[in-house]
């Protein structure tokens, strides 16, 4: 494995993006406006990237819709399409190293997630949905003998993909996988504050032969460029993710402009449970630590609220201390940390908060550079605190004690969120009965994660609906499903 002077030295030497990608071309903004992307680790401009207005969501919604309209991308033979994205696959894997380095200067993300998490997953995220073009088949309804019923899904046109900083470059393949696999074309629009690797991917894909005006990018920030999209009368659908607030926004943008399709994957509160029976204490919190300290607690998944019966509740808690000590906070670049900064000022600020107040810290709670929190574990005596109410977003957990897994679950429900929750227990039907009783659109039984290529992601109640991200289901949403009703009533075979 390289060291920390070869991440640092290598990482200096690329050359980053700086413009965007309309129509296959790069290009500034129309307005010549630019912002900084900077480093959140240092604090530093890595780069000077176009911002975008409305204008320039006109000039990139009118390329897609051509591209679209034209059939250059839309009516290309499934096995083709699938041919160009396992060649973008490819590409990006041949880049891979340029990517992770490029990922963790722009977002803070450790060097080690970047390489081993982040990259691999979107090669693999891309490979799957390309697979899946050519074996995603039509239907033929139920009919009488002179009828005939067929049900067909066709692309649903132009898609805005708003993407978050918090996972840029894997949420982009988690989307872009099954938009251009349905023969979508896109307008991209990447969080401000991480545009780099989506940028880079864009030229990648115009290398990989995708044509011209089907992947267009636009950098900016949210009223410039987000709702100019949401509410473009030309835009078929919009893929959203990120925080609750922005997703009621693009409803509302539909709502005020041609009712386009809008899917949202928001925000999480995540319980995870812990009974008396199980056999690893260990085990459970290295899972627990993986859920709540990975990628500094900036995942919508995380772990953020652990209820434990109190029969082991002390020992669980020893257990988890030990692991968060094992989280080594440092430079991202250095391949030996765990823990890098959040993603901005700002977000550091509003996490830190959640530092002070009730409950009692069991250990972290401190704060480097103005950047970075340690892993941090408070303990509750209620269910009534902030910091099990609200999304944190960031590297610290909330440990409660429960008497029973009935009160575990009821705990658990108590959010508006639904996203994910795990369950660990030795009794294989009580793990099942509190997963079908949880409002989470993933439950985990004996671990922590959230599946893999082929299993749906996406919430219940305030942490999204229209859809879901991987597995097939993903491809629904950017599809139209169409009825070809034939009547064969009119012959004079005789048969």
């Amino acid at each position: 494995m390289l060291n920390k002077v070869d991440y640092k030295t290598q990482a200096t030497a690329l050359k980053l993006p700086s413009k965007m990608i309309v129509d296959g071309v790069q290009m500034a903004a129309l307005s010549g406006k630019t912002f900084a992307t900077l480093n959140p680790a240092t604090g530093e401009v890595l780069a000077e990237l176009p911002a975008a207005s409305a204008a320039d969501v006109d000039r990139a919604v009118a390329a897609a819709r051509l591209a679209f309209e034209d059939g250059r991308w839309s009516k290309l033979a499934p096995a083709n399409r699938k041919k160009v994205l396992l060649k973008l696959a490819s590409v990006i894997e041949e880049n891979a190293l340029e990517l992770a380095l490029m990922e963790s200067l722009d977002s803070g993300k450790t060097i080690s997630d970047c390489i081993n998490i982040d990259v691999p997953e979107a090669i693999n995220s891309l490979k799957w949905h390309a697979e899946a073009v050519d074996k995603i088949y039509d239907q033929v309804s139920p009919a009488n003998d002179a009828s005939l019923g067929l049900i067909v899904r066709e692309p649903i046109g132009v898609v805005g993909l708003v993407l978050p900083w918090n996972f840029p470059l894997l949420m982009l393949a988690w989307k872009i996988g099954p938009a251009l696999a349905a023969g979508c074309t896109i307008v991209v629009k990447p969080a401000e504050e991480t545009s780099l690797t989506t940028l880079r991917v864009a030229e990648l894909a115009l290398d990989a032969g995708l044509p011209a005006g089907v992947f267009n990018v636009l950098t900016g920030g949210g009223p410039d460029v987000g709702e100019p999209i949401g509410r473009h009368p030309d835009v078929d659908a919009v893929s959203f993710t990120g925080s609750t607030d922005t997703g009621r926004r693009f409803l509302k943008y539909s709502s005020e402009s041609n009712l386009k399709e809008v899917v949202l994957e928001m925000g999480g509160k995540n319980p995870c449970i812990v009974m008396d029976d199980v056999p690893d204490l260990d085990a459970v919190a290295s899972h627990i630590g993986n859920g709540a300290f990975w990628n500094m607690g900036q995942n919508c998944s995380a772990i953020s609220r652990v209820f434990v019966h109190k029969d082991v509740k002390g020992r669980l808690l020893e257990k988890l201390t030990e692991v968060a000590k094992t989280w080594t906070v440092g430079d991202p670049l250095d391949p030996e940390t765990r823990i890098g900064p959040l993603i901005s000022a700002a977000h550091f600020e509003k996490v830190s908060a959640y530092l002070e107040g009730d409950g009692k810290v069991v250990t972290g709670g401190k704060v480097f550079n103005g950047t970075t929190i340690e892993p941090t574990i408070i303990e509750f005596d209620y269910h009534d605190s902030k910091h099990v109410r609200e999304e944190i977003f960031g590297p610290i957990v909330s440990v409660i004690g429960v008497n029973s897994l009935a009160e575990a679950v009821s705990l658990a429900n108590e959010t508006e969120y639904g996203l994910a929750a795990s369950v660990f227990t030795a009794d294989g039907t009580r793990a099942l009965r509190a997963a079908r009783a949880i409002k989470a659109g993933t439950v985990t039984v004996n671990c922590y994660g959230e599946g893999d290529a082929a299993t749906p992601f996406g919430g219940y109640k305030q942490s999204g609906f229209g859809g879901r991200d991987k597995s097939l289901h993903a491809h629904d949403q950017y599809c139209q499903t169409k009825t070809l009703w034939i009547d064969l009533s009119n012959s004079n075979e005789g048969f």
